[in-house]
């Protein structure tokens, strides 16, 4: 059974999950598929190597083939959803039962597709699924936090070849939104406006981050980039999460997003990356009710895609700080180049 902890050192939940250490390895995962013939769970008309499914956009009956996107309960789930939200404390240890839901968002029947390959229908289809599944995640009050990201490539941490991604909700908030939140609350009561939307304000007016603009989004390398070729796409108004989006807003998101793709490979070629959506709490709980009521004011939903170019060191995991070794200016710079050729 899983576990939420609390790391008092360090201020931050640690995720104790035994299931996790049975996933399979990507890179054995390749070997089995050229030995055995391996069938992955995840290709269409492979529906019984997953639990049932959850969600889909499909015309047809459940668990069979003919869909677009496809979300299944993680087999080697991180939380589980049967678990009661009660804490444990021993002395100054303290911790919950990981309760939660952990999900796999099947991208698309495409098994060796990446973003770049397919149509921005396809990526829409699995905008629209995360929207489905946010609104339905909300209703269970128990979760406070909704974390939505996707692992490609070994370096990247994926262990399966499947383009695919992971939604959890939690029922704690990471430390890191927290403080996020709070930062975010006193920057709104010095200038009436919040930090993503000055951000991205100073990023249009300067220009020279700018990598794409599709109607309400704009993508940008951030001013202090972690990672060579790091991008972040921000809508233009405060919307807190998807589910806000119009279809003419999911439409354009698509574009930008397939854009973006098709400039990182024309610069890295194939390339490993992890891709996460930062987005408003889900529902309200003590640690966050002091913010809930000036989201809609403040708070802008983010989409960062971190390219895995360079692994990272003894520095980094010590000091909490990132060695970038390419501008972002400089990455703006080489597609730039790409389009006027």
């Amino acid at each position: 059974m899983s576990e939420i902890r609390l790391d008092r050192i360090h201020n931050q939940y640690v995720l104790i999950a035994p299931e996790r250490l049975h996933r399979p390895d990507l890179n054995q995962e390749k070997s089995n598929t050229e030995l055995s013939g391996h069938r992955c769970p995840f290709c269409e008309g492979n529906e019984s190597l997953t639990p049932p499914e959850v969600y889909a956009i499909r015309d047809n009956m459940p668990n069979t083939p003919g869909w677009k996107t496809r979300v299944v309960p993680n087999l080697y789930k991180a939380v589980q959803i049967e678990l009661e939200d009660k804490s444990k404390r021993e002395s100054m240890f303290e911790s919950i039962p990981g309760v939660g839901a952990h999900e796999v968002l099947i991208d698309s029947t495409c098994h060796n597709c990446n973003v770049e390959q397919v149509d921005s229908q396809t990526i829409e289809n699995w905008l629209r699924t995360m929207i489905v599944r946010i609104e339905d995640l909300k209703r269970d009050k128990r979760f406070i936090h909704l974390n939505i990201f996707k692992n490609f490539g070994y370096k990247a941490g994926a262990t399966q070849e499947h383009p695919h991604t992971q939604i959890l909700a939690l029922p704690i908030m990471p430390q890191d939104e927290l403080v996020f939140l709070e930062r975010n609350m006193k920057y709104y009561h010095r200038h009436g406006r919040g930090i993503m939307e000055d951000i991205l304000q100073n990023e249009l007016s300067d220009k020279k981050r700018i990598v794409s603009e599709f109607g309400n989004f704009a993508a940008f390398c951030p001013y202090a980039s972690a990672y060579p070729f790091e991008v972040m796409i921000v809508p233009k108004e405060n919307f807190m999460s998807l589910e806000q989006c119009s279809r003419r807003d999911l439409s354009d998101l698509s574009l930008i997003i397939k854009d973006v793709f098709q400039k990182l490979n024309h610069q890295l070629g194939e390339f490993d990356y992890n891709l996460y959506f930062r987005l408003a709490p889900l529902n309200t709980n003590f640690e966050n009710e002091a913010y809930m009521a000036y989201l809609h004011k403040n708070y802008r939903f983010t989409l960062r895609i971190i390219p895995r170019i360079y692994r990272l060191g003894g520095f980094e995991l010590s000091t909490g700080m990132a060695i970038n070794p390419v501008s972002p200016e400089e990455c703006v710079s080489l597609f730039n180049s790409r389009e006027s050729m």
